[in-house]
């Protein structure tokens, strides 16, 4: 494992152990515990609708819109989800989530509130969709085989490129165990290791990749695919802008010696395998 693995690793497993042992404040430990258990669920049923459903190409959900009418309804579902992904993560729209928490909680808490909103888009995404009834093609025997090796590949990668950036944040846990814990959130640097050795925006390629790898395949996957994908490589744009604000000078030379999302093949496996000999 990698030193900056470590330290990843090691950064969350000492804000997890610190909320078995809280500073006093009953009311506090409360709302933060409720946040965290909310989070985690809505997120664990959000991935697993989503897996799901696209496993079956969007063929299978509990959307019954009738008529021709599902096709502007599946519409407002798929851009919901990065409109308002994207817009929350303005100066603005932080501004908007710190007033959903209570008690002047709401700076602590507004990576989980992030977690949980977003958590709730996709969850209606995957289950209010309506499905238009059209098959066109689905994989048996071992192409079925290879497909669903390269599905579970993509989430995979976009597990290990979220742990990289932070599982804390990702995951929305840094909020409600900081509030527990009566600290300020402490934000992991810019990421560079990992899979961000190898490309910029691992997270947003695998989310792609997941859309894409898919066994069975109807005109649903194909719009969402095509809907998701767009949104995946226009919206780091803007997070890029973000990072150049605050990390000035280092985000650019990072920039031009790691592509956007297509990794350059001739370091792609010695940016992989290769230990940051500098860290000792």
């Amino acid at each position: 494992m990698l030193e900056s693995e470590k330290t990843s690793l090691k950064r969350l497993w000492t804000l997890a152990l610190g909320t078995l042992k809280p500073p006093p404040g009953i009311a506090r430990i409360t709302w933060a515990f409720l946040y965290g258990i909310l989070c985690h669920s809505v997120f664990g049923l959000a991935v697993l609708a989503m897996m799901t459903a696209m496993f079956f190409g969007m063929s299978e959900s509990l959307g019954t819109v009738p008529g021709l009418w599902f096709i502007p309804a599946n519409a407002v579902l798929v851009m919901q989800f990065p409109i308002s992904h994207s817009l929350l993560l303005t100066r603005r729209g932080g501004a908007f989530l710190q007033k959903l928490a209570p008690l002047g909680h709401g700076q602590t808490l507004v990576t989980t509130t992030y977690a949980i909103i977003a958590s709730f888009q996709l969850l209606a995404l995957f289950t209010l969709w309506t499905p238009s009834g059209i098959i066109w093609w689905q994989a048996e025997g071992i192409t079925f085989g290879f497909i669903c090796t390269f599905n579970a590949l993509s989430w995979i990668m976009l597990m290990w490129a979220s742990f990289d950036a932070g599982a804390e944040v990702q995951s929305g846990a840094l909020g409600w165990m900081s509030l527990a814990q009566k600290i300020k959130p402490v934000f992991p640097d810019m990421p560079t290791n990992g899979l961000f050795r190898v490309i910029r925006q691992p997270i947003y390629v695998a989310f792609a990749l997941t859309t894409w790898t898919v066994p069975l395949w109807t005109p649903d996957q194909l719009c969402l695919a095509l809907g998701l994908t767009l949104y995946c490589l226009t919206a780091p744009i803007l997070k890029e802008r973000r990072f150049a604000k605050r990390y000035g000078k280092r985000f650019d030379v990072y920039k031009e010696e790691v592509p956007y999302a297509v990794p350059r093949l001739k370091s792609l496996l010695k940016r992989l395998i290769l230990v940051d000999t500098s860290v000792k």
